[in-house]
């Protein structure tokens, strides 16, 4: 994760907003449906949460298919070496976004936002176990399909994160003091803890576009 001065982050965000959306397949169309329907279009930080439990799993699925390559090509080692590389890469994007759920999950329990149980814990369950067998079995048949799939939902995101921060300006002045600084990094307010998420999302995307053109093995 690059981090980015608060001037930077201001820029970034300006940029993602004059961005129009990518042109959404139907799978990323069907989940941010979906995902309205249930949690609604209001931006929350409860609905970013369960957005983090859903963006881990496509690296998760991506690290077991590139585990079991590795157990069938061990005997060309140079070859077992780039996919272990990519093994890293996914995990380093994986462990991101984890800091992205820790963060919001802590920031909803300083703030004792109240969550249906059904909602927000066993549901979201659900949806990612269903998205990490699409993600894997997309990625089998083509890995293209499932790196596409993920730039749409990371592009998705990266939008939301902008488009919250823009919807509320009272955030400029709410400080952040979280207990992931050390891990995640300090910022002054939450406004610039959401831009890097969201700035976050977009490097995300833009890796998972760069598979697509640069496969990896």
């Amino acid at each position: 994760m690059i981090k980015s001065s608060m001037k930077d982050l201001e820029k970034e965000q300006k940029q993602v907003l004059a961005t129009p959306r990518m042109n959404y397949g139907f799978l990323s169309k069907s989940l941010f449906v979906f995902m309205d329907l249930i949690y609604g279009r209001k931006k929350t930080l409860s609905k970013f949460k369960v957005l983090e439990i859903i963006a881990r799993v496509p690296y998760q699925a991506w690290e077991s298919v590139a585990y079991v390559a590795i157990t069938h090509t061990h005997s060309v080692p140079n070859f077992a070496q780039r996919i272990f590389d990519f093994v890293k890469e996914s995990r380093l994007q994986q462990d991101n976004e984890q800091w992205h759920l820790l963060i919001l999950e802590e920031l909803i329990h300083k703030k004792n936002i109240r969550e249906n149980f059904l909602k927000y814990r066993l549901l979201p369950q659900i949806i990612a176990l269903s998205y990490y067998h699409i993600s894997w079995i997309l990625y089998v048949i083509k890995p293209s399909l499932s790196y596409q799939m993920n730039a749409e939902f990371e592009d998705h995101a990266e939008h939301e994160y902008m488009e919250f921060v823009n919807e509320h300006p009272e955030l400029d002045k709410e400080s952040y003091a979280g207990d992931f600084t050390k891990e995640y990094g300090s910022f002054d307010t939450l406004s610039d803890l959401f831009r890097q998420i969201g700035l976050d999302e977009q490097h995300h995307k833009e890796e998972s576009l760069d598979r697509i053109k640069h496969p990896r093995f």
